[in-house]
């Protein structure tokens, strides 16, 4: 069976650890197994990245890992995945890559490779690095807008006419009322929990340790995340870290 072939058949989303991956890999069943696809959300923090790197060159398998940020922010991802626009970050050998490519473009609107084993998942780290800052910043200035008389719509349309636009502002305001189908305006529910970002946060903070890489606002937003854990937003979307502005007093 030739590789691309291959790659229609064998291809494998698992949301696992890394006994279970490493046994699916290995299994004496999985002659044609071409990819794997990596999901870090369930996977242990200090795992990653990457998984399987210390056992390279299996015969039957050919490790990719795969980060997709669309995926991970459930209430915008669901739609994309739905519509066939999820964003892919792809590590791993580019000729496996090359098998999995047509497959990959059947799912996302955007497949990109970015090197060995373990390079997507640095990409989806820094740009969940970013986003945390971001809506950090959103909320913030938000809550000053608001706080100071601002209407908050008036205000989100402002800010996104001007300088201070981002995603966190234009496609995913934090303020209760602003934007319908958010999960500020459904009691913070569904979407990229606080928890998931906490622990990308954590892994970005590990990675910024290991290459000596100073991360001063994302280190700030990871230690916001863990204390928004701490006090029960851990199942609430990201973007409820407004809230958490809101009701802190103590600042």
């Amino acid at each position: 069976m030739d590789r691309s072939r291959t790659a229609w058949a064998s291809l494998l989303l698992l949301f696992m650890g890394k006994e279970l991956l490493r046994d699916v890999a290995g299994g004496e069943k999985d002659e044609n197994t071409l990819l794997m696809l990596e999901n870090s959300r369930e996977s242990d923090l200090d795992e990653q990245p990457p998984l399987l790197q210390e056992e390279p060159g299996h015969p039957n398998a050919g490790v990719l890992e795969a980060q997709d940020p669309g995926l991970q922010i459930s209430s915008v991802g669901v739609g994309a995945a739905r519509s066939g626009n999820l964003t892919f970050m792809v590590g791993g050998v580019e000729d496996e890559f090359a098998a999995a490519q047509e497959l990959l473009a059947c799912m996302g609107s955007n497949v990109m490779y970015c090197g060995a084993v373990g390079t997507g998942q640095v990409a989806k780290i820094c740009n969940n690095m970013l986003l945390a800052i971001s809506m950090i910043g959103t909320a913030e200035a938000m809550n000053l807008g608001i706080r100071s008389g601002l209407d908050p719509k008036l205000l989100a349309k402002i800010l996104n006419m001007s300088s201070g636009r981002c995603w966190s502002s234009d496609t995913y305001n934090p303020v209760p009322g602003v934007m319908d189908g958010v999960p500020s305006s459904n009691n913070y529910q569904g979407g990229f929990g606080t928890t998931l970002m906490a622990k990308d946060l954590g892994l970005a903070q590990n990675s910024a340790t290991s290459t000596k890489s100073p991360i001063l606002l994302g280190s700030l937003a990871h230690q916001i995340y863990r204390m928004m854990c701490a006090k029960g937003y851990s199942t609430k979307d990201f973007s409820s870290v407004f809230q958490y502005l809101r009701e802190e007093e103590t600042f």
